[in-house]
Parts: structure tokens; C-alpha cells; sequence
């Protein structure tokens, strides 16, 4: 099997979460600079063999798309140019920044390790990531009854 690779794009970094061979595991891989993603991706690309991206679409909690939007959509736009081929899904992100704030006091981190906003970013992409499995994985389980 390959990967599935998550996107928690943001103005200034982009996390990114990554699962096993198997597809059962969303583990945080890197952030990056907005900047450096489409290339990041190609290069990564190069060396894994991922079948589909799941990218967080932010929404208002009217359901809305937010003011975010904008550059995800660009970077979108842009992702369909450099990789026509390549599957990609959306999915709701709210409240995956204070998720993943939450999760890593859980974990114990410090609160140094917290202000990390890259740490951050990269664990909203594992939330995103790990939504998404858990939603595919229910949808399977419902069509099998």
C-alpha cells in the first residue's frame, strides 16, 4: 500500500502528518515554510509513494468557509498544477490548533515546547490526518453492515 499525507496549510508554515505503509498510523513528518511546500512535496514525492493528500479546509463554525480560505485555495490551485494526477480530499479543520494545543499538554510538553509553533502545525496535521482515517474507516464499517 503507500501513504496518505495530511496539509495543515497555513500563511507562514505548513504541517504535515503522514501515515504508515498500511494507512493505519498518522504520524506528524515536518513543517515548513509556505514558501518551500510544493517543492517539499515534490521532493517527497520522489522518494514515497503517497496515493492521496488530505488538505484542512478552515471553516467558521457557521459552517462557512474563513478568511484562511483564500491561501488554501491558492495553495491548492497550485498543487493541481505541479501534481495534476495526485487524489486530494478536503476536510474540515476546525479546531485542530486547539486540539493539538490540548494533546500536547496532555503529552506532558513543556510549556517552551508548546509556544513551538511549528510542533503545533505538525500535530494539527496528525489531527487532520488521524480525522480522516477515523472517517474512512467509519464509512468502510457502515457500508459493510
Amino acid at each position: 500500500m503507500s501513504r496518505i499525507l495530511a496539509v495543515d496549510y497555513g500563511r507562514k508554515r505548513v504541517g504535515l502528518a503522514v501515515t504508515d505503509k498500511a494507512q493505519i498510523i498518522a504520524n506528524g513528518l515536518d513543517t515548513v515554510s509556505s514558501n518551500y511546500c510544493i517543492s517539499y512535496l515534490e521532493n517527497y514525492f520522489a522518494k514515497e509513494d503517497v496515493e492521496l493528500i488530505v488538505i484542512g479546509y478552515p471553516k467558521k463554525m457557521n459552517n462557512q468557509a474563513s478568511e484562511a480560505v483564500v491561501y488554501v485555495d491558492r495553495f491548492i490551485s497550485d498543487f493541481k498544477k505541479k501534481f495534476p494526477g495526485k487524489e486530494y480530499f478536503l476536510i474540515d479543520e476546525r479546531f485542530t490548533s486547539k486540539m493539538a494545543f490540548q494533546a500536547m499538554i496532555d503529552g506532558g510538553l513543556k510549556k517552551k515546547q508548546r509556544q513551538d509553533k511549528a510542533m503545533i502545525d505538525k500535530v494539527s496535521a496528525t489531527i487532520i490526518l488521524q480525522s480522516y482515517l477515523e472517517m474512512r474507516d467509519n464509512n468502510l464499517n457502515s457500508e459493510g453492515k
